[in-house]
């Protein structure tokens, strides 16, 4: 049995795919974006109801995101209960940089934007918003500055709160029946 390091590179990723479960933690928008082949989409803030079918999940569990950080964060929820799983270097983006292909389902119209881009409109927008409405009465420049501390603040613990009031936005929700398809379809995979 080969034993998976804490992250694997895209390539390395690509030539052991068969062996590895790959659970992509990106919201389902993200996911029908574009992910790797066979990766089965649980997202972060789901990981936890996640716990039994991922425990007895076939193969060395691997997981990715659209970087790598949501991914670390999983990776250590996961640690937390004992269950070993890796990353791949720069998430889907380095995936694809890589040249190697993403899945991207049929039927889907339209593509959720990624959370990051999710972010950055949404900050930019509300420190705009202060800005202007800041021409009005003073107290609106508020608005910009909480902003700019929230992003502050992300940096430097590398969490986003932003991006996780995002997530539960509609168009970044897992369907009840998705979800549960993907939980037994992981749990299924079992030798």
């Amino acid at each position: 049995m080969t034993t998976t390091p804490p992250a694997l590179t895209p390539d390395h990723a690509l030539a052991r795919l068969q062996e590895l479960t790959v659970v992509d933690v990106r919201t389902p928008g993200e996911y029908a974006s574009g992910h790797i082949p066979g990766a089965h989409n649980v997202p972060l803030d789901a990981l936890r109801r996640a716990l039994p079918a991922l425990r007895a999940a076939h193969g060395e569990l691997v997981l990715v995101c659209a970087s790598g950080a949501r991914a670390e964060n999983a990776r250590t929820v996961l640690a937390e209960h004992g269950i070993p799983a890796a990353t791949i270097t720069g998430g889907t983006r380095g995936w694809a940089e890589r040249g190697h292909a993403l899945h991207r389902p049929q039927g889907t119209s339209r593509t959720t934007w990624a959370m990051e881009r999710q972010v950055r409109l949404t900050a930019g927008a509300l420190v705009l918003a202060g800005l202007g409405l800041g021409q009005l009465h003073p107290a609106w420049l508020l608005l910009s500055a909480g902003v700019a501390g929230g992003l502050v603040f992300s940096a430097l613990t590398d969490t986003c709160g932003m991006a996780a009031v995002l997530s539960k936005l509609p168009h970044n929700r897992p369907r009840a029946t998705d979800l549960d398809a993907t939980l037994a379809a992981l749990g299924s995979t079992r030798d």
